[in-house]
C-alpha cells in the first residue's frame, strides 16, 4: 500500500516540475536533462566493456563530500568505469564535466519502469549513496538484481521517518542496504534501534575532501594584493539574510580590517545593491586591478570556483546560509585555522554544533550579537585558530574506511 503512495508522490513531482518548468529554470533544467535519459544512456555505454560502479549525489555538497571516496575507487580499481548521477541541477550543472567519472548524467525520477530500465542499462557491480537520497524503486531492482549496495557519510536523527512508529516502509528502504557508514554514534544508535546492524562509524568524508583542498590550493594574486597584510574576513556563500546583518556590522566597525564577500548565487543587481549599501569602498573581482583592490575595504567575488582557496587569506570566517536557507561548508575555512561565524540555524550541521561546543565557532541571531562575538575574536583569536585546525585533522580518515567496506563487498562473490 505505501508503495502506492509513494509512486504517486513521484508521479505528481514529476508532474508539478513539468508545469511549472517553463516559468521555473531550475525547474526547466531538472525537466530537459532526463529528457531522452534512456536512450542517451544507451548511447553513452553501448561500447563499454568495463565493469562500472555508480555513485550518487543530491547536489553539489553531497558530490563534493563523496569525491574523495570517488577518486580513490578511480586508483584502487582502474579497469572500471564510474557512473555519476545526479538528482539536482545545481550539481549535475556544475559538475557535468567533471574528468573523475566516465559518465555524468541526471538520475531518471524514481518510478518503477525507470529504476528497471536504469538498473538494467547499467548493470553496476555496485552501487554507492552519497549521504541522502534514498529511492525506494532503485534500492528495490538493485536488490532484486543482487548488486552491493552502500551508503556512505550518512547522517540519521530521530525526527526522521525511519524510527517513527509508522516508519516501516521506510525502514525497508535501510534494509536494502549491504553496509552503511554513518558520521556519528547518534546514527549508529538510531539504526540499530531498528535492527539495522550492518553499520560502521566512519565519520564524515568532507574532512578528507577539505584535506585535499589545503594540498591544492591556488594562489590567487589579487586576493594577495587585497589583503596586504591587514587582517581579513571572509564571508562565503552570503545570501541577502546574512547581509542584513552584515553590511550594518561593517558599516559600524572602525578598527582595520579587509572583507571579501562570496555571494551564494552571483546575481548583478544584488551585488550592486550591497555596494551601494556599504559605506566603505569595494570593488568587484571581475574588475579588480592594483590599483584598485589598493583602494577598497572589500572585495566582492563574482565568479565560481575560488572561494575554497581564498580561505588561506583569511584571518576570519562568516558562513552563509543558517538564517534560512541552510548552512554551507564550514570545514573549508576550519581547515585553515579561524574563528567562524555563521546564522542561528545551525543543529542540523555536526561540525557546527562541534565547533560551536568546542570554541571555535560563534553563532549569531543579529547585529549586536555579531559585533560582540566577532570584536571578542579581533583582540584575540589564538584559541579558537587551534581548536578549528586541529578539529578537522582528528577527524580526517573516513574515505579509507569507506574503501575496506568497498573492497570487502567486491571480493565476495555474490550468489
Amino acid at each position: 500500500m505505501f508503495s502506492g503512495f509513494y509512486n504517486a508522490g513521484i508521479f505528481a513531482y514529476q508532474t508539478l516540475l513539468q508545469l511549472v518548468a517553463p516559468f521555473n529554470p531550475k525547474a526547466r533544467q531538472w525537466v530537459d536533462g532526463r529528457r531522452n535519459w534512456a536512450g542517451n544512456l544507451a548511447k553513452q555505454l553501448v561500447q563499454n566493456t568495463h565493469p562500472v560502479a555508480w555513485f550518487h549525489a543530491a547536489s553539489l555538497g553531497e558530490f563534493e563530500q563523496g569525491r574523495p571516496v570517488i577518486e580513490a575507487f578511480r586508483v584502487q580499481y582502474p579497469n572500471y568505469k564510474i557512473l555519476l548521477t545526479f538528482f539536482s541541477p545545481s550539481g549535475y550543472e556544475v559538475r557535468k564535466d567533471y574528468d573523475g567519472a566516465d559518465y555524468v548524467v541526471y538520475l531518471p525520477a524514481d518510478t518503477p519502469s525507470n529504476a528497471r530500465q536504469f538498473v538494467h542499462l547499467v548493470n553496476p557491480k555496485i552501487a554507492l549513496f552519497i549521504k541522502y537520497e534514498f529511492w525506494y524503486n532503485y534500492l528495490r531492482e538493485l536488490k532484486t538484481a543482487n548488486i552491493p549496495i552502500v551508503s556512505f557519510s550518512a547522517i540519521f536523527r530521530p525526527q526522521q521517518l525511519f524510527f517513527k512508529p509508522w516508519g516501516q516502509f521506510y525502514q525497508n528502504m535501510l534494509g536494502c542496504f549491504d553496509h552503511i557508514l554513518v558520521q556519528n554514534q547518534e546514527s549508529v544508535d538510531l539504526l540499530k534501534s531498528i535492527n539495522i546492524e550492518n553499520v560502521t562509524l566512519a565519520g564524515d568524508t568532507r574532512f578528507d575532501r577539505v584535506a585535499q583542498v589545503v594540498n591544492t590550493k591556488k594562489t590567487i594574486k589579487i586576493a594577495e594584493l587585497f589583503k596586504n597584510n591587514k587582517p581579513l574576513l571572509i564571508v562565503g556563500s552570503a545570501w541577502q539574510n546574512d547581509m542584513d546583518v552584515l553590511i550594518p556590522f561593517l558599516n559600524a566597525f572602525t578598527n582595520p580590517l579587509k572583507v571579501i564577500i562570496a555571494p551564494h548565487e552571483i546575481h548583478d543587481d544584488e551585488i550592486e545593491l550591497w555596494r551601494n549599501q556599504l559605506v566603505k569602498p569595494s570593488v568587484r573581482f571581475s574588475q579588480a586591478t592594483e590599483t584598485t583592490v589598493a583602494l577598497a575595504n572589500i572585495l566582492i567575488i563574482d565568479n565560481v570556483g575560488l572561494l575554497s582557496s581564498l580561505y588561506q587569506y583569511g584571518e576570519f570566517a562568516y558562513i552563509g546560509g543558517a538564517f534560512k536557507q541552510g548552512l554551507h561548508n564550514i570545514l573549508e575555512a576550519a581547515t585553515f585555522g579561524m574563528p567562524i561565524f555563521f546564522g542561528p540555524h545551525y543543529d542540523k550541521f555536526q561540525e557546527a554544533v562541534d565547533l560551536v561546543n568546542e570554541g571555535a565557532a560563534f553563532p549569531i541571531s543579529n547585529v549586536t550579537e555579531l559585533t560582540l562575538a566577532f570584536t571578542k575574536q579581533y583582540r584575540d583569536s589564538t584559541k579558537a585558530i587551534q581548536i578549528s585546525s586541529e578539529y578537522v585533522q582528528r577527524n580526517i580518515g573516513a574515505t579509507a574506511k569507506v574503501m575496506d567496506v568497498i573492497q570487502n563487498l567486491l571480493l565476495t562473490e555474490r550468489i
